[in-house]
Order: C-alpha cells, then structure tokens, then sequence
C-alpha cells in the first residue's frame, strides 16, 4: 500500500520515529527534509512513507485528494505492521499526525509526534476533530505554531485533550511552525526547537 520508505539513521537505533507527509506536499518535501536530518543526526532512526494518492502523484504528476479515511488508516496499519510497534515512534505533518494519532492506541506504539494537528479546518472552529485524543493514552507530543489557523494557543486549552498529550508552542508559528519576519523568530529555529523537543520526547518512551 506504500510506495517503500524512506529512511535516515542507522537500523540500530533504540528508537524509530515514522513520519507521515501532511495533505500537500510529500514525504521529501524540505520541511520533511530537515525533521528527518535533524533527529538522525540526533541519534534517531527515520522512517517516511507515503499514502497512495501521493505516491501515484510522483508516478504520473497528477495532483489528487488525499485518499478516503479508510485507505489512510489502512496505510498506516500496514506500516506500524510492517517495522513493529515496540520502540516505534509514530506522527506526521498535518494529516499524516492526525491518522498516526486514530490508530496509536490499538496498534500499541510507543510514542506519538504530531507537527501541526488540524484540530479543526480554518475558520470553522466549531468542526472538532478531537473526540479521540479526549481518551488517548499513547503518549503523545504536539508541536503546534502559535498561529496555526488549525487551532491556535488561544483555542486548544479548552479542547480537554488527554493528560497523555502534550502540547508544545512554536514561537509565531503558522500551520508549518513558520513564524513572520517581524517576530525576530526564523524558521529554522523553530523546526530545531521542534527537532529537540521530539528528540527529548523519544528519550522518555
């Protein structure tokens, strides 16, 4: 159901952190690129994949949906499957989180990174997509930009997440933890803070 993964870090790594591509971009797409550099060469083993619709898109160039909800969760069982949910860290950008995140618990990984949760679509804060980490019980770490319009600081308190999640704020950050030229933040910054911050994550799982 994947395309093969794509992998940074050595086999013999303790832990392994898979990492899901959001709804638009691919598995190499830089953001992807420099979390994956960045937590192998913290010691980390790396693991991407891609869910079909992406995959077909790098054969044909056809741009396409994302697949239906089903075939997303499929793809990810398939790839906990495949490497074995003990040590096994799962998340994502965006999307790739968010369904990392509805199958952590029955697949009994040990770890859950989300970089960016949609936890509602922009400007439509009332559509939730939050009943399952109410009762989540992975341990779970969100990395979240202080102005990602998917759910801002303001907003997710409220939302009585799980006390086995833990939200991390990124100074200005947008839905990709970007901050604006006039917070004195970079981009960069931001994506080593988000680097740090998992690598710490995987010491305690």
């Amino acid at each position: 159901m994947t395309t093969g993964f794509l992998t940074n870090g050595e086999k013999t790594a303790l832990i392994t952190i898979v990492l899901a591509h959001g709804a638009g971009a691919p598995m190499d797409s830089p953001f992807m690129d420099t979390l994956a550099v960045g937590l192998s060469d913290a010691g980390l083993r790396v693991v991407r994949f891609e869910f079909p619709y992406m995959a077909a898109r790098r054969e044909d160039g056809k741009r396409r949906p994302p697949n239906t909800p089903a075939i997303l969760l499929d793809t990810w069982r398939t790839v906990i499957a495949d490497l074995g949910p003990e040590r096994l860290i799962v998340g994502g950008k965006s999307m790739g989180g968010r369904i990392a995140s509805m199958v952590g618990d029955e697949a009994g990984v040990a770890g859950l990174v989300c970089l960016g949760y949609p936890f509602h679509p922009p400007g439509k804060p009332e559509k939730l997509r939050t009943e399952h980490l109410k009762t989540m019980k992975t341990p779970a770490l969100i990395l979240q930009g202080e102005r990602d319009t998917f759910g801002t600081k303001e907003e997710v308190p409220g939302y009585g997440l799980s006390k086995a999640i833990r939200v991390h704020w990124l100074a200005d950050g947008d839905h990709s933890l970007k901050p604006r030229k006039a917070s004195g933040r970079t981009e960069a910054e931001n994506l080593a803070e988000a680097v740090a911050e998992i690598v710490a994550f995987a010491a305690k799982v």
